[in-house]
């Protein structure tokens, strides 16, 4: 059964960083292309970022420049380096696992997401 854990949010002042990570279970985690995506209340779900299983990346337009996705395969690990935060940020961050299959088509896991606070 494929489990994501995020950690690694929190309370962060203007301007500081913080580096989330997403470990998985139960997958062949190499296989897979990860992904961050955050929700702030109100709001929709949200792409942050992209890592293949190749390592190619994408970043959202909003967090270009102070984000950075990277994924370790022998941790089975994603992680979410976030620099120069800002108020705006402040959201519940969701790793996403998801691989595209001949039978069953695009399967997609998602964590239970972690929180992270931009506040003075």
């Amino acid at each position: 059964q494929a489990q994501l854990a995020e950690s690694g949010g929190g309370l962060v002042q203007p301007g500081g960083s913080l580096r989330l990570s997403c470990a998985a279970s139960g997958i062949i985690f190499r296989n897979y292309a990860m992904g961050w995506y955050r929700q702030a209340p109100g709001k929709q779900r949200e792409l942050v970022a992209t890592i293949t299983s190749g390592g190619a990346t994408t970043y959202a337009d909003s967090v270009r420049g102070r984000v950075t996705i990277s994924r370790d395969n022998a941790k089975n690990t994603v992680y979410l380096q976030i620099d120069i935060l800002k108020p705006e940020d402040t959201a519940v961050y969701y790793c996403n696992a998801r691989i595209r299959t001949v039978l069953s088509g695009t399967l997609d896991y998602w964590g239970p997401g972690t929180q992270v606070t931009v506040s003075s």
